[in-house]
């Protein structure tokens, strides 16, 4: 059924021929035509029967083939080689072009649909040609008898073999059926090297699957089987370029191409050299074969195209940030909590950042991302509404003084504009509050792990990131915010997967308390060259500039981002919002070009302005049944002069009065946030300015009350 080999070119093992003379052997020659006469005497006179017994007459079992890691629509991801490095990928008819089928049947084995696994008008035919001949013309091998070869060890060229080769053929025919045995061909066929197979072909010389293959691509995987280490494109291109051409030439001297398809086919160019197989999500793609290594297809949630889209970002942001540094990030759909995309680290291959280290799972420190989820706790108890009004101010907590970001005090604001801005003592103050115990206890509960020194037990620090977390784990907590506080765990394997176990939702904070949140967070000011108020995001940066981090989300999905050194070493002014907001911004606009609204208000959520909230809400740390408390003088937006005899004068000389009434003593004024005055026992303290222009003057009383004004000093 074969093509004469040329003078000078091998047969390779599992080619289906003999091989072909190279000088004068004529006992060679009259041998190996002798036993094609014989094999075809044997087959046309009945004898299948006879040789479907001689003892070898067992099918082969499935072969082995590389484990695959393919997204959730069946495109690849990773393979992965066998132990002995060869890729070995499994193909069924349905994965290959028509065309290349129907080349292969005209080409190999016209009567592949017909016969019982040998065809004994081929083998009379070969055996006649070489007999005529004195040499062998054409093997006369099936595609089912090339099968029965190629599941075999190698054995010597012999009569035995080869009536052996028929007799498995046959047995082939028997258990198992033409889609099958196609399919075992497929997987099987030899392509140089350590290529096997159909599909690990194509993706190495053509780099694509081969469900869409020109004419002259096709032709080439028809005629590379046969020789295969003589014919290889990247050693032997021009052997390969005769290989094909003969392919088509027969397939038109037959009527199965026309002339201009075949002129048009030869002057495509071959492929001089292999091209990687895909290896994309790499990281997730070891771990789930090492969790289920008898697997041969692992089936994930992953997004192939969107995947290689934003690993490219990943690697084209990180190198731009500097040597050493790289980064991980997740895509998370809200409702169902599987992962889109998985990046976990900048590149897999690039030992200088660590690229084979899984940055997704590495515990590290979360700085600030942990803060949304204090507000919620306390918006679940009712001790805060986002109107609410908190003081920032400097505060100690037995002897833990916390400082915000910039060392700045922000005085009395909305505990919204809290959240927004980062603060972190309005954060510590409401964790005090909820407990951080609690919060510890509810984050665990929904399977996220949150890493504590070892006899360690969660305190206040945890709010400003004194804790380790995982990116994956943070990914799944905010998530579960933008889904109505219901937190699922990420799901990395395709539905389906009945090994998987299905958990039910388990509740982080309360709808409204989540729906607050996220609202909050809305307004939180975008990075520079960024459009602000289309995702709700927080960043985070840990202690010592060793991790930056950005979470945000839209109405269907969630994108979590790392930023740093795999080492853990220090990296001078990386913060979350210099360096992995504008990654998490840049991931979402890869993704969509306007992210979806977030869900709409739950019942039971309060829209109002301060004055219209409960007393209890209006300002966090307020007893409604406390005397009043005020800042008497000087009034919002007066005008103060520092010497003469001015309203504002002290008598004893001791610079402005600043007057109060009710509170709790003692007192401490503020201005601009910097404490200025303090009185034990007075509610007249006296403060005097450094200088002239606006000031913001802040009084608080030791029940954390305050009060404040916008003066004017001249």
């Amino acid at each position: 059924m074969s093509e004469e080999l040329p003078a000078g070119e091998p047969a390779a093992p599992g080619a289906g021929r003999v091989a072909p003379r190279i000088g004068p052997h004529p006992r060679r020659a009259v041998r190996a035509a002798g036993w094609a006469a014989i094999v075809a005497a044997g087959l046309t006179g009945g004898a299948y029967a006879g040789l479907a017994g001689l003892g070898h007459g067992a099918p082969p079992a499935d072969p082995e083939v590389s484990p695959e890691v393919v997204d959730r629509a069946g495109a690849l991801l990773r393979p992965f080689a066998l132990k002995d490095g060869r890729w070995r990928l499994e193909a069924r008819a349905k994965d290959v072009d028509p065309r290349f089928l129907a080349m292969l049947f005209a080409y190999e084995d016209k009567r592949f649909r017909d016969h019982g696994g040998a065809d004994p008008r081929a083998l009379a035919r070969a055996a006649l040609q070489a007999l005529g001949a004195g040499r062998v013309v054409s093997g006369g091998s099936t595609l089912t008898m090339q099968v029965a070869r190629l599941s075999d060890p190698p054995r010597p060229r012999t009569l035995g073999a080869k009536l052996r080769q028929v007799a498995r053929a046959i047995a082939i025919e028997r258990h198992r059926t033409k889609d099958e045995i196609l399919a075992l061909y497929l997987t099987l066929a030899p392509y140089g090297g350590n290529i096997e197979g159909v599909r690990a072909a194509a993706l190495t010389y053509f780099g694509k699957e081969p469900r869409r293959l020109t004419l002259g691509e096709a032709a080439l995987l028809v005629a590379l089987p046969q020789a295969p280490e003589a014919r290889r494109p990247d050693r032997n291109p021009d052997a390969a370029r005769a290989a094909r051409d003969r392919v088509l030439d027969r397939l038109s001297a037959q009527g199965a191409l026309k002339a201009d398809e075949v002129r048009l086919a030869k002057l495509e160019p071959v492929p001089r050299a292999r091209l990687p197989l895909p290896q994309r999500a790499p990281h997730l793609a070891e771990q789930m074969v090492a969790e289920r290594p008898a697997l041969r297809r692992h089936a994930l949630t992953l997004e192939r195209d969107l995947q290689a889209r934003l690993e490219d970002l990943v690697r084209e942001r990180t190198a731009a940030l500097g040597r050493g540094l790289s980064a991980a990030l997740l895509v998370v759909d809200n409702a169902s909590s599987e992962v889109r995309v998985y990046v976990g680290g900048a590149d897999f291959a690039d030992a200088s950042r660590a690229g084979a280290v899984d940055l997704a799972r590495a515990v590290r420190s979360p700085g600030s991302t942990l803060k949304p989820f204090i507000y919620a706790l306390a918006f679940d108890d009712g001790i805060a509404h986002p109107e609410t009004l908190i003081e920032d101010a400097p505060v100690r907590f037995g002897t833990w003084r916390p400082e915000n970001f910039d060392l700045s005090y922000q005085g009395v604001l909305p505990v919204r504009k809290a959240l927004q801005l980062s603060l972190n003592v309005p954060a510590v103050r409401l964790l005090e509050a909820v407990g951080p115990q609690r919060l510890a206890t509810r984050i665990k509960e929904t399977g996220a792990r949150l890493e504590l020194p070892e006899g360690a037990a969660p305190s206040l620090p945890m709010g400003l990131g004194g804790v380790g977390i995982r990116l994956t784990d943070l990914a799944m907590l905010y998530a579960a915010l933008a889904h109505g506080g219901q937190a699922l765990p990420l799901k990395l394997r395709a539905a389906g997967d009945a090994a998987t176990p299905v958990r039910p939702p388990r509740a982080l904070v309360g709808e409204v308390a989540a729906w607050y949140v996220a609202s909050s967070l809305l307004g939180t000011p975008a990075p520079d060259n960024a459009l602000g108020g289309r995702i709700a995001f927080k960043t985070g940066t840990s202690y010592g500039y060793r991790d930056a981090w950005a979470v945000g989300f839209d109405g269907r999905r969630t994108v979590a981002v790392w930023v740093g050194r795999p080492d853990g070493r220090p990296v001078a002014d990386l913060t979350g919002r210099s360096a992995a907001a504008p990654l998490l911004f840049d991931a979402f606009a890869r993704i969509v070009r306007t992210p979806a609204p977030l869900e709409a208000a739950p019942k039971g959520a309060v829209a109002a302005v301060n004055a219209r909230l409960p007393l209890p809400q209006r300002r966090f740390g307020a007893d409604p049944s406390a005397e009043r408390f005020a800042l008497v003088y000087p009034p919002d937006g007066a005008r103060l002069e520092t010497g003469g005899d001015g309203e504002g004068a002290s008598d004893e000389g001791a610079g402005l009065a600043i007057k109060v009434e009710g509170g709790v003593l003692p007192l401490t004024v503020l201005a601009d946030g910097r404490p200025v005055a303090r009185s034990d026992d007075r509610r007249t303290l006296f403060w005097t300015p450094l200088g002239r222009g606006f000031v913001r003057l802040t009084v608080i009383d030791a029940a954390g009350h305050a009060a404040s004004a916008t003066v004017r000093v001249d």
